[in-house]
């Protein structure tokens, strides 16, 4: 199921939060799904790309790589999804080690969905900052 994209460069869409863009990147092969969480941080440049091997619903293999935006821009597949905080970022990061461990023996499909609907940011209402 897809996620609409959101692309929003406005800081006071966020309340004056600084975002950063999160890319994603879905495919299969050998019967495996290969899905990446990446995220653009500006200081220092770099790209944090979190790579799922997913078998059956069953999370295989997870492993985090950095690279340098030039070699992101090289590489196919990714689109923007949405922007996202630092402290969501986290709670991402946090909620994944914890998903890896539960979902070595067992289907994790909707646990891994509803991590990545994490980096997805509300709207604040005017006012409510």
């Amino acid at each position: 199921e897809d996620v609409p994209s959101q692309t929003f460069d406005n800081k006071d869409y966020f309340c004056g939060k600084e975002t950063f863009p999160v890319y994603e990147s879905v495919f299969t092969e050998e019967g495996e799904t290969i899905r990446k969480i990446a995220i653009e941080f500006e200081k220092p440049p770099q790209i944090e790309i979190h790579v799922w091997t997913i078998r059956k619903g069953i999370l295989r293999h997870l492993y985090v790589e950095k690279l340098s935006k030039r070699e992101f821009e090289g590489l196919p597949y990714f689109k923007l999804i949405t922007r996202t905080t630092l402290s969501q970022w986290k709670i991402f990061s946090e909620g994944e080690a914890q998903i890896s461990q539960m979902c070595e023996s067992r289907v994790c499909r909707t646990e891994l969905e509803d991590l990545v609907k994490v980096l997805y940011l509300e709207k604040s209402e005017k006012g409510h900052c």
